[in-house]
């Protein structure tokens, strides 16, 4: 009987990790709708996303503005599962790298927020009913709420 005991506990043991690593990586893979090459064009230039899909409790992004010919801003994006959590990690062009823990997450939108970091305190992923991503930064500068939106459309 204690065998039996011992060895059910075992098992249980080594069935709780894993199933709690599954659970972990489903989280990020809920993301999947975010993966490929993302574009807002405007008159005076373009902004693009390329993200990859999500592999190894990871998504990989990066981002470049242009106007005027010239790239004007880059920034290396990434999405991570760390301790069963996701966070999404910038590193904007000559800026200290920030994270940014997931504040939530639907089937069609995804929450981070760092109130701590100086703007934005908030990135915020829409999915589009027409194939579209909206990506909103937002937080305070100088006492005062402020957003900006990020329409983009698959790129051609």
């Amino acid at each position: 009987m204690l065998t039996h005991l011992f060895f059910s506990m075992a098992l249980a043991c080594a069935i709780i990790p894993i199933n709690s690593a599954q659970n972990s990586a489903g989280s990020i893979e809920r993301l999947s709708w975010l993966s490929g090459c993302w574009a807002q064009t405007r008159p005076d230039g373009l902004t693009e996303e390329h993200w990859m899909k999500p592999s190894g409790g990871t998504m990989l992004g990066m981002s470049r503005t242009v106007r005027g010919g010239r790239t004007t801003e880059f920034e290396f994006l990434q999405i991570n599962e760390a301790g069963g959590k996701l966070a999404y990690v910038a590193k904007p062009s000559g800026q200290p790298e920030a994270a940014f823990p997931l504040k939530a997450m639907t089937d069609d939108e995804v929450v981070f927020e760092n109130p701590t970091h100086d703007f934005p305190q908030r990135i915020v992923y829409r999915k589009g009913a027409d194939r579209s991503v909206t990506a909103r930064i937002e937080g305070v500068i100088d006492g005062k709420a402020r957003g900006v939106d990020f329409p983009f459309k698959p790129c051609q």
